[in-house]
């Protein structure tokens, strides 16, 4: 470490659970951006994280240092024992439990609350590595319990846009999200966004604490895993591995009330009343915790009333490198959505050559544009007519998929390299001058 105790030292904390879904694909987007970009930049680049090692599906074959995030002590190191034997020795299923596991666990000692508790053990162990300035792919309140800049990523303020949703507002977590999106908002050195309608959310709700030049837009790319096309081996592995129908509609998410599940089987119903054709509709995704496991009962139920259950079918927690597969041979993405701005599955279909039907509201109308069927999340009627139209006019479905192509081709893997760069040359720039000011309230309570 003394050797390069000179040089700048970017930090990257990313979420290390699979179970994260969308946001560990974020962050491993991100990693192996930064794996790319360097030999380009001058700084020290580490991955922040407990429980790592370089065989990590997070790193995804990312030449990259690792460095604990947190001291190494007795509790931390069996947590990441247990991370390390879930992510080795066992099945998807027992493994997503593990992990939840170790991050419920991980969560409760270091508690949350109103006030930001300091952590001057986790911040001298950073610094003891020489840790300048950290980027944090999910926002977590580490980044405002110690005093070392950072870069933290806004994905959603759902919370505040769609209050009616329980798995952003029951049983306490209205109240850990107001108090994580405040502290960590007014404490930025820069705050990431997806897009133009992300920053005009965070602007709107919290603009109070922010400079909006600090608030950047750096758009998703796909996953890792579906930046291509499957192998034909590959194909013939998913196929024979989960018996998948001839065509089906795919909705790849957790089972979370706002993912609107229930309507695309309402659909699927009324499709099948009225025009007599018979769509299967193939789910993976979480079930784990007590309103994903109550969503798909919920959904079972009305599958069945509907004379649907075998027409719906759940795959479950499924591996990374199934997903090209899922979507390559799927005849459409179909994912009602209520929440954006936008969403990492549209991306991934395009890339597959999967024509996508999604939710006509704000920030995934602008993320679509011409490339999908927009359809209005609250009507069944509407989602019908769009599935019709996908499941029998082939030459719909060749345009949106030669669409989705271009609008792919629009922002590529080079244009985020470049904007991640910018981004973090600005967080640099700040973070060795002075730090933002933050709301008065981040600042009692942290003194």
């Amino acid at each position: 470490m003394s050797s390069q105790a000179d040089r700048f030292c970017i930090g990257v904390a990313p979420p290390t659970s699979e179970a994260a879904g969308g946001i560990f694909q974020y962050a491993q987007t991100m990693l192996g951006v930064l794996a790319e970009l360097r030999q380009e930049r001058t700084e020290r680049l580490v991955v922040l994280g407990n429980g790592l090692d370089r065989s990590s599906p997070l790193l995804a074959g990312a030449d990259l240092e690792v460095v604990p995030l947190l001291p190494q002590t007795p509790a931390g190191r069996v947590y990441d024992r247990l991370a390390r034997i879930a992510r080795s020795h066992l099945g998807l299923r027992q493994r997503e439990s593990l992990m939840a596991a170790v991050a419920w666990l991980r969560k409760r000692r270091t508690g949350s609350g109103p006030t930001p508790p300091a952590r001057p053990a986790v911040e001298a162990w950073l610094r003891r590595y020489g840790v300048d300035l950290i980027v944090y792919p999910a926002s977590i309140s580490l980044a405002f319990e110690i005093d070392i800049p950072y870069v933290m990523a806004v994905h959603d303020l759902q919370h505040r846009i769609h209050p009616e949703f329980p798995e952003v507002t029951a049983d306490g977590e209205l109240e850990a999200r107001e108090n994580l999106y405040r502290h960590g908002i007014g404490g930025a050195t820069i705050v990431l966004v997806d897009s133009e309608v992300g920053r005009e959310d965070v602007l709107d709700h919290y603009g109070a604490l922010i400079d909006p030049e600090r608030v950047c837009v750096l758009p998703f790319l796909p996953s890792e895993s579906c930046r291509r096309p499957p192998s034909a081996a590959d194909r013939r592995r998913v196929e024979a591995r989960y018996g998948l129908p001839e065509r089906y509609l795919f909705y790849p998410a957790q089972l979370w009330p706002h993912k609107n599940h229930a309507i695309l089987v309402r659909a699927l119903g009324m499709l099948r009343e009225a025009h007599g054709l018979e769509i299967p509709l193939v789910l993976v995704g979480s079930t784990l915790g007590r309103i994903r496991s109550e969503t798909w009962r919920d959904v079972r139920r009305l599958a069945r009333d509907l004379g649907l259950e075998n027409a719906v079918v759940h795959l479950g927690y499924v591996p990374d490198e199934d997903m090209p597969t899922l979507y390559a041979n799927a005849t459409a993405l179909t994912m009602p959505t209520w929440f954006g701005p936008t969403n990492i599955p549209i991306l991934e279909a395009w890339a597959q050559g999967c024509p996508v039907l999604t939710s006509d509201i704000r920030g995934v109308r602008e993320q679509a544009g011409d490339a999908a069927v927009l359809a209005d999340p609250a009507s069944a009627e509407d989602i019908a007519e769009g599935i019709r139209r996908l499941w029998v006019d082939a030459d719909l479905r060749t345009d949106l998929v030669r669409r989705g192509y271009e609008r792919l081709g629009s922002y590529t893997r080079a244009d985020y390299a470049a904007a991640l760069s910018r981004i973090l040359d600005r967080a640099k720039s700040l973070a060795l001058g002075a730090r933002p000011s933050p709301d008065p309230d981040v600042a009692d309570a942290r003194s």
